[in-house]
């Protein structure tokens, strides 16, 4: 059977792309998806540079985003050297490595803090951005890291 244009043949495909070679969204959400994934990879770039903005996180919504508008895209960037292993770990074992949970838990403190501080007017808004910022740091605790240190 031969492929379709632009994909591997079926035996090299993964699995779950072997049920259907066809998208399964229609092309206005494939592209709303693509400008979105070209988004989140933007900021996690930046997020590289930028030592307030995590770079782990933004990838993994950039990932998921190119999942759904374009498989070549979402390919590419899992076989990434710099990307490929966190996005991996997540995609494989639903984990963060140990180090990179440990360094967007403390830039999102920072930059929360920063921004209470200093930027944000007004108590209701310092409050709204100190419990979202607490949020993000429970969900981000909650994620397992398989290269955690033992504790005693």
């Amino acid at each position: 059977m031969a492929g379709q244009p632009g994909l591997p043949p079926a035996k090299s495909r993964p699995a779950h792309e072997e049920a259907s070679a066809h998208h399964r969204h229609p092309i206005p959400v494939r592209l709303i998806f693509a400008g979105l994934g070209l988004l989140f990879m933007a900021l996690g770039v930046f997020g590289i540079f930028l030592p307030l903005l995590p770079t782990t996180p933004f990838l993994l919504l950039a990932a998921a985003c190119f999942a759904r508008s374009s498989r070549r895209i979402h390919r590419w960037l899992l076989e990434q050297p710099t990307f490929g292993p966190i996005l991996n770990e997540w995609h494989t074992h639903r984990s963060m490595p140990y180090r990179a949970r440990r360094t967007a838990m403390l830039l999102i403190a920072l930059s929360f803090g920063i921004s209470i501080a200093f930027f944000v007017p007004g108590w209701q808004a310092k409050l709204a951005m100190g419990i979202g910022g607490l949020l993000l740091e429970l969900w981000i605790w909650r994620i397992p890291s398989r290269d955690a240190p033992l504790r005693k």
